[in-house]
């Protein structure tokens, strides 16, 4: 019996959030403005429990309605939307691990 499998290749849509990007979002893609400020599944909103150093609410950090829960996106992760439409954040270096780009046509 084979137990080993190879995802399929599929093409989905990511972006990094940065510093900068957290607090401008003219770069954001169309999908990620459509689920900012949609708390629960499919939505991105800032994380309420964030603080700064002096524990002042700062929201710099975000959160994301997963499939699997509530997940915080630091700064630099990636945000992607699945091929259902899903959202879900990914470390950096996972992502280099496991995406590779798509040059645009």
């Amino acid at each position: 019996m084979n137990y080993k499998f190879m995802k399929k290749p599929v093409i989905i849509e990511a972006f990094q959030m940065t510093k900068e990007r957290r607090w401008d979002n003219k770069d954001w893609p169309n999908w990620l403005n459509q689920a900012w400020n949609t708390e629960g599944q499919g939505g991105v909103w800032p994380n309420k429990d964030d603080h700064d150093a002096e524990g002042q609410a700062s929201a710099e950090r975000l959160v994301c309605g997963t499939l699997e829960g509530v997940h915080i996106i630091d700064i630099d992760d990636f945000i992607i939307q699945g091929v259902k439409g899903e959202i879900y954040a990914c470390k950096p270096d996972i992502f280099e691990l496991s995406y590779l780009e798509v040059p645009e046509k």
